[in-house]
C-alpha cells in the first residue's frame, strides 16, 4: 500500500478541491478504543505476502479481517498481488527471462499460474502460487473472514471496477452477510471508488489518503471510510473524520495503515481509529485489544 503523497493531491485536484485547506494538528487524546485489526496482504510477515498462505496464517493467529489488492492478467482474470510487475514476489524472471519488465498486465493467467509466488520469502514455501480473487475468496469465505479489497492501480485495468463487482457478486460475497460486515473494497484512486459505489452504494467503500479537512464532505459522497498512513493522524484529524456522515449517513470510519509497532498501534487506538493494517496482525492485536 505504498504511495507517494502526490496520488492523494491528485484526487483532491480530480475532485476539484484544488482551494482546500489542511486540518491544524493538535495532540489532544482521545479515550482509547478499541480498533480492528486488518493483517495487510495477510500474515505478511509469517508467510509470502498476499498468498492463500498468508491467509492461511492470519486464520491461525485468529485475525477476523485481511487486506489484499487485485489486479488483472491480459487475458481477463482478476489475480491477487500488490506490485504492478511480477519479479519482486515470484520467480517470474527465471521462468521468462526474456520478458522484463514482467508487467502482470503482459501475461496470462496460465502463464502467472506456472510461477512460485512463495520461494522467495522461505523455502518451505515453496510452489506457493499467485491466487486468483475467486480463490481467495473461496478461502476466506471458509475461515469467515472479512475482506478489506485494495483495487490496486486501477488506471492500468480500465473497467476493473464492474469487473471486481461483478466477481464478488458470483463468489456470493454481495449478499447482507457480507455486506453487513465483511467487505470493504477501497483504492487511492478516488475516481475508481466512485464508480464502485455508483455500481454498488450497499458496497462499503474507503478511500486511502488524507483528504483535506475542508474536502471531507466531497469524499463522503462517495467513501464511508478515509484510512490515511498513521503518519498523518491526528486527534483533530480523527475527529473531523468521524464528524463527517458517509453516504450511508454514518459516520465516516477511519483505519490507519501500516502500522508494525505497538507505541505507533497504542497511539493509533488512543486517538481514535477504527482501525490498523497492520503486518504483524497478532502483536497489533494483542497490544491494543
Amino acid at each position: 500500500m505504498h504511495q507517494s503523497l502526490a496520488r492523494t493531491v491528485a484526487a483532491t485536484i480530480l475532485l476539484g478541491a484544488s482551494a482546500c485547506v489542511t486540518m491544524p494538528a493538535h495532540a489532544a487524546p482521545a479515550d482509547p478504543s478499541t480498533p480492528t485489526v486488518f493483517a495487510h496482504r495477510g500474515a505478511s510477515t509469517e508467510a509470502p505476502e498476499n498468498t492463500l498462505a498468508a491467509v492461511r496464517r492470519a486464520h491461525e493467529q485468529h485475525i477476523t479481517w485481511v487486506e489484499n489488492d487485485v489486479q488483472r492478467t491480459k487475458d481477463g482474470a482478476l489475480v491477487v498481488i500488490h506490485d504492478a510487475t511480477l519479479n519482486r514476489t515470484t520467480d517470474v524472471e527465471q521462468v521468462f527471462p526474456d520478458r522484463a519488465p514482467w508487467r502482470v498486465a503482459d501475461f496470462t493467467l496460465a502463464e502467472i499460474r506456472r510461477l512460485d509466488a512463495g520461494v522467495w520469502f522461505a523455502p518451505h514455501f515453496s510452489g506457493e502460487r499467485v491466487p486468483t480473487l475467486e480463490e481467495y475468496l473461496r478461502l476466506l469465505d471458509q475461515d469467515r473472514q472479512g475482506l478489506l479489497l485494495e483495487l490496486k492501480r486501477p488506471e492500468l485495468y480500465p473497467g476493473i471496477e464492474k469487473q471486481t463487482v461483478d466477481a464478488l457478486e458470483k463468489a456470493g460475497w454481495l449478499d447482507q452477510a457480507h455486506l453487513s460486515g465483511r467487505l470493504v473494497i477501497q483504492s487511492f484512486d478516488a475516481d475508481a471508488l466512485r464508480r464502485t459505489h455508483e455500481l454498488r452504494p450497499a458496497v462499503v467503500t474507503g478511500f486511502l489518503g488524507s483528504p483535506p479537512v475542508s474536502c471531507l464532505k466531497e469524499y463522503a459522497a462517495f467513501a464511508d471510510q478515509i484510512n490515511p498512513d498513521a503518519k498523518d493522524v491526528t486527534y483533530a484529524y480523527v475527529q473531523a473524520v468521524h464528524s463527517v456522515k458517509g453516504p450511508d449517513g454514518k459516520p465516516l470510519r477511519m483505519n490507519a495503515w501500516t502500522v508494525d509497532d505497538l507505541a505507533t498501534a497504542v497511539r493509533m487506538a488512543a486517538l481514535g481509529a477504527d482501525g490498523i493494517i497492520t503486518n504483524r496482525p497478532d502483536v497489533i492485536r494483542n497490544g491494543v485489544q
